[in-house]
């Protein structure tokens, strides 16, 4: 027994849980709450924490990010988990984001504008299909961002398959434009190739797969 409990006392928790207001949260509470886990999105004015991540899902996210900031055109930036302000009750994490430069304000920077964002990449994770494949293109599409990706794990191989989405300007929703395979090749919204069976090589090697 603790001296706490000696002396009458109830021992703090390590952690409160926070409270939600009645209204639910907002994208900006996301930088007011104390102590949230990492990675912390809000979709709804619902809170959603992050489950510990996969290999597969963190060497995912660094072909994709390495790989688009490397063929990305000089006025573009790409960086990975970063959140967006879709609204006041949604700010969504994406895993991999693709923007112009100019929207970025500093180092302190949390978020980014839907209309700055030109693609944005999730990659599904166990607890994560429904958001990654209904919920969060639904509002990213409806947010104007012109393109989405979808990454899954082909189980059988261990590596990404990648679901190329683009918004439809007229209904306002993504359509499916390819499924790729072993290598991904678009030309939109710039031109990009990606070897998808490279997820295990470490960046700048041409041999085998490193770990």
């Amino acid at each position: 027994m603790s001296a706490a409990s000696d002396n009458g006392l109830d021992e703090e928790p390590a952690y409160r849980w926070p409270i939600p207001p009645p209204e639910g949260w907002t994208a900006d509470d996301l930088d007011r709450i104390p102590g949230l886990p990492p990675h912390t999105e809000l979709l709804d004015g619902s809170l959603v924490f992050m489950s510990p991540q996969t290999a597969f899902h963190a060497r995912c996210m660094r072909l994709m990010e390495n790989t688009l900031l490397a063929q990305a055109p000089s006025h573009l930036d790409v960086l990975r988990e970063m959140t967006i302000k879709l609204d006041t009750k949604n700010r969504p994490e994406p895993d991999i984001l693709v923007f112009p430069l100019e929207a970025n304000t500093g180092s302190r920077q949390t978020w980014y504008r839907p209309e700055d964002v030109l693609l944005a990449v999730e990659v599904v994770s166990a607890d994560s299909r429904e958001r990654d494949r209904e919920v969060k293109p639904r509002k990213y599409a409806a947010a104007g961002v012109p393109h989405f990706w979808r990454v899954e794990e082909d189980e059988d191989k261990g590596l990404p398959v990648v679901y190329v989405y683009e918004r439809d300007p007229a209904t306002e929703v993504y359509g499916l434009t390819g499924i790729f395979h072993d290598r991904l090749k678009v030309s939109v919204p710039f031109d990009i190739e990606i070897d998808l069976t490279a997820i295990n090589r470490r960046p700048g090697a041409s041999g085998a797969p490193g770990e």
